[in-house]
């Protein structure tokens, strides 16, 4: 039996990158004070913003953001950290009263389920086995440690050499993979979220994709990355083995040439963008082990951002008066 949930709901736009999240949460920062809680493993990173998409400093000046530049390329920022700091920036954002609301916005799924549902409790590791295992995957190619990760986790779903290692470390040390141990021995989660999962048809997306690889680069994205590598940052470190910046690390390094890069850039977001969509689509509507399901609404995003806004307000509304 389902047990009552007293945690406040908690408005999330999800939605594959490129759908729009961004521009939508803007539009309705302008009908409501909002204040956005970023759920985007790659925007936490400092210095890289064309390939993550970071909003622009107007648009954090005029909406308030949490979640962006946390960490030096490089350094890991995992879900579980997340999820901690998240709630800590809901709870801030609650108490400081003033009818602010925070609104969770972002593409990375496993960001959202660790604040919604909460992350397992990790066992204890034995630290000498691990640093062999690190040492170990660290000697891998990306696409290698992927493989890897993906045979002994049937429910991994990509996302850079971070992700890849945790399944990978996860599974090898506890005999379980890290799928495993989130259904089975999840902690509480400290969000009560009212999914608003925004869609397009695929056609539209690509579009918006082609659009959005070309802004990229337009804006600067080559030299963002150079910066990075003369800073002293790991080609293949955290941050820039994100989709955008290991093929700009691969094309400087001379394994991709230049005319090639635009569109290797879209395939791989293309692929990134389906990858998100299914789990999004098949993943919101799992229901807690003791909770009810949330709720999950999905709304068509060619529409504009400022009707979409509209829509969710008046639903949110509609909701907040009866829950």
């Amino acid at each position: 039996m389902a047990v009552p949930d007293t945690r406040h709901q908690t408005p999330v736009i999800v939605g594959p990158t490129g759908v729009g999240k961004t521009a939508v949460a803007v539009a309705l920062a302008a009908l409501t004070p909002i204040t956005v809680i970023s759920a985007d493993a790659r925007q936490v990173y400092r210095g890289l913003d064309i390939g993550t998409a970071k909003p622009d400093r107007e648009t954090q000046a005029r909406v308030p953001h949490r979640g962006l530049d946390l960490v030096a390329p490089g350094e890991r920022y995992s879900a579980g950290r997340f999820a901690r700091d998240a709630a800590g920036w809901i709870a801030e954002t609650r108490s400081a009263g003033q009818g602010v609301e925070p609104i969770v916005v972002g593409g990375t799924g496993l960001y959202i389920r660790a604040l919604a549902e909460g992350l397992f409790r990790e066992p204890p590791f034995d630290p000498e086995r691990r640093e062999q295992l690190r040492r170990w995957s660290e000697s891998l190619e990306g696409a290698d440690l992927a493989r890897w990760a993906g045979r002994l986790d049937p429910a991994f779903l990509g996302g850079g050499r971070q992700r890849a290692a945790r399944a990978v470390e996860v599974a090898l040390l506890t005999g379980h993979a890290l799928s495993w141990w989130q259904r089975e021995a999840r902690e509480s989660g400290t969000l009560r979220p009212w999914y608003i999962h925004l869609t397009v048809p695929r056609e539209v997306l690509h579009r918006r994709l082609a659009t959005r690889v070309d802004q990229m680069l337009a804006a600067g994205l080559v030299a963002e990355v150079q910066r990075q590598l003369d800073a002293g940052v790991a080609p293949d470190a955290a941050g820039l083995d994100g989709i955008g910046y290991r093929e700009v690390v691969a094309m400087l390094n001379g394994q991709l040439s230049e005319s090639a890069l635009r569109d290797s850039i879209l395939v791989s977001t293309r692929r990134y963008a389906k990858r998100q969509d299914t789990w999004f689509r098949n993943q919101l509507r799992t229901p807690y082990a003791v909770r009810r399901a949330p709720e999950v609404w999905s709304l068509d995003a060619t529409e504009t951002p400022e009707a979409l806004a509209m829509k969710i307000r008046e639903r949110w509304n509609t909701i907040t008066a009866h829950d």
